[in-house]
């Protein structure tokens, strides 16, 4: 103990103590008065109702008895929630308080692991928070009162701490915590990386540190309310899962003495290949394989992050401008979540939107002047027409709609010049994708689907020829429809 709190102890008529599970209680002089709250852990649910039903009974004291000594093992503002539960009840009934320094548990963990906190940029991480992060149909086993942190959407879209840096988890009071701790660990670590589990730091004779794979953290024996648990810091190249990680590797490849072939591609040269992985993403999506989505994901995230360092190289903006305009604007467009903004429907969102949109450029620019002209044909015909029709140049039905393709087709069987034919041509597809907007189709995924269906078709009609020793380009034109329709039933 500190002096200021020994003396404030011996000079007290009574003393309060959250819990007698300290070895220090042992050694109290026999004459003081002491007091425990130990039966409220038997007697509540969670240790919220703990927590609160201590600082409740200590303001009633403090209301009769004037003055009162509430006593906690370690630092008061060191992992004591029953002490900040305190100071907020204190602070809303205007009850005068005075926090005493102790020595928490930390000094103690970092001579014994001849650590210097500062200079290694340590994180400190309390056992039950770390646990929200574990999934919610486990974390119910350390208690109720963490069943809102488990679900909490920050838990699940955030990392608890970063697991490059030495990490020390403190108050990991039994091995059921410790089980918990471990699955949310090993999303963050493999799980044979090294920990030191570290028991009654600074108890002579009794302090003991041991080193574990993280696997066996939850079937070492001992773990008590005086445990804690050290990670040393993973290689930066080894924590895979981060974003960090990847922009490390990524800038690595960029700079001096990495890849040749990297360090040589601009803006202009990356184009071919960002084009080529979003289809190859689009393909993914349309097999339906979802490995295969994961892995292509990564390669167009690539060539977003590519782009970014090659705008940062230039200094002409960064990849944290690239997230922080898009966070921005996602916030600002949604005034219905981020704002008190009421809509009724999703219609409504997009107007919205559009009107947003217009109110941050402001200047008069076309309905169509965003949309990229470099789009596939047919997807940015849809866009436009979808951009037409928002400002009110729309049919009334879709009847008109499909007047007009039998006007285009009538019109383009007509025509004997090559290049009127390509312009009605044009005009009839261009027909064609108003009635998909129309339908709520889209034409450019749904000609991709038809494509992928005659190419498979057709496959099989080859693969079908040569199981029957035919030759499919000698084939009448009956014989090669029948292989077609079987074609259609088959693959």
């Amino acid at each position: 103990m500190t002096l200021e709190a020994q003396q404030a102890l011996s000079e007290a008529k009574e003393i309060y103590l959250r819990t007698r599970r300290h070895p220090v209680v042992a050694q109290f002089p026999a004459e003081w008065c002491i007091h425990s709250f130990d039966s409220l852990y038997e007697e509540s649910e969670s240790f919220e109702d703990v927590y609160e039903g201590i600082a409740s009974r200590l303001l009633e004291l403090a209301d009769r008895l004037g003055e009162i000594v509430y006593a906690v093992p370690g630092h008061p503002l060191v992992g004591e929630e029953s002490v900040r539960c305190l100071l907020k009840a204190a602070k809303q009934r205007g009850i005068e308080t005075k926090v005493i320094s102790g020595m928490s548990f930390l000094e103690p963990v970092f001579t014994l692991l001849g650590l210097d906190p500062l200079l290694e940029g340590l994180q400190i991480v309390e056992a039950m928070s770390l646990a929200a992060y574990a999934p919610s149909d486990r974390s119910g086993e350390v208690g109720r009162e963490m069943d809102i942190a488990s679900e909490s959407l920050v838990s699940r879209t955030k990392r608890p701490f970063d697991p490059t840096r030495p990490a020390l988890i403190g108050q990991l009071y039994d091995k059921r915590l410790a089980g918990l701790i471990k699955i949310v660990l090993l999303d963050l670590y493999p799980d044979g990386h090294e920990v030191q589990l570290v028991r009654w730091a600074g108890m002579e004779g009794q302090e003991e540190k041991k080193t574990i794979p993280l696997y066996a953290l939850d079937q070492q024996e001992g773990i008590d309310h005086l445990t804690c648990l050290y990670l040393p810091p993973l290689p930066i190249e080894e924590d895979l899962a981060s974003f960090d990680t990847f922009r490390y590797v990524v800038a690595r490849l960029r700079g001096p003495g990495g890849c040749p072939w990297d360090r040589q591609q601009t803006h202009e040269s990356l184009k071919p290949y960002l084009i080529e992985e979003a289809y190859e993403v689009l393909d993914a999506l349309d097999t339906g394989d979802k490995a295969k989505l994961c892995e292509e994901l990564g390669d167009l995230l690539l060539q977003v992050l590519l782009h970014a360092l090659l705008a940062e190289e230039t200094d002409d903006f960064g990849f944290k401008d690239v997230v922080s305009e898009i966070t921005a604007k996602l916030i600002r467009r949604h005034p219905h979540v981020f704002a008190n903004r009421v809509v009724s429907s999703a219609v409504e969102v997009v107007h919205n939107w559009e009107q947003i949109k217009r109110g941050e450029r402001g200047v008069a620019l076309s309905a169509l002047s965003s949309v990229p002209k470099h789009m596939p044909a047919l997807a940015y015909a849809q866009i436009i027409q979808r951009r037409a029709a928002r400002v009110g140049f729309d049919w009334r039905e879709i009847e008109g709609v499909l007047e007009k393709v039998a006007e285009e087709l009538w019109e383009l069987g007509k025509v004997k010049e090559a290049e009127e034919r390509s312009d009605e041509f044009g005009d009839l597809l261009f027909a064609l994708v108003n009635v998909a907007r129309w339908m709520d189709i889209d034409a450019e995924e749904s000609l991709r689907q038809a494509n992928r269906r005659f190419y498979k078709r057709f496959q099989y009609m080859e693969k079908l020829c040569r199981e029957r020793g035919l030759d499919l380009g000698n084939l009448n034109l009956e014989e090669q429809d029948e292989l077609w329709e079987v074609a259609k039933r088959l693959a």
